[in-house]
């Protein structure tokens, strides 16, 4: 396997700066949804609980990261394949649940507009990464 799949999507050093700016576009939507949220009054509970999973995610990602180019350095691609497959099934839930529960606690509609922010979250970040490994230099891959 190589390191491509396993390195951190948070290491922006070198990177040129569109690759670093699409590597943040969901954080960007996060921001530019409040205002939306605000004006148009749709759940701000629903917006919070969705901003707070998500950050929550992306916290769990560095770190996973971190530990998993920690481990690339020692050789041992077992453990860093294990801190990246850990770490994605762990933000699936920290995602999900939340929006459950805000659901099933709250009002239905703050957690439809939970998972329906998350969903825009979910697409920029994938469409994002993607397109920043297209404008990356393939420097020591």
């Amino acid at each position: 396997m190589s390191s491509l799949a396993i390195e951190p999507s948070e290491q922006l050093e070198g990177a040129p700066r569109a690759a670093r700016l699409l590597r943040v576009a969901d954080l960007a939507l996060l921001a530019l949804a409040l205002p939306l949220f605000v004006v148009f009054e749709w759940p701000l509970l629903g917006y919070g609980v969705a901003a707070a999973a998500w950050i929550a995610q992306r916290g769990v990602q560095h770190l996973a990261a971190s530990r998993a180019q920690a481990a690339l350095g020692r050789g041992d691609r077992r453990v860093a394949l294990g801190a990246i497959a850990g770490a994605t099934v762990g933000r699936v839930w920290i995602v999900t649940l939340p929006i459950l529960l805000v659901g099933l606690i709250a009002e239905r509609e703050d957690g439809l507009a939970a998972a329906l922010l998350s969903v825009g979250l979910v697409t920029a970040h994938l469409v994002g990464e993607g397109f920043a490994r297209l404008v990356e230099p393939e420097v020591g891959r």
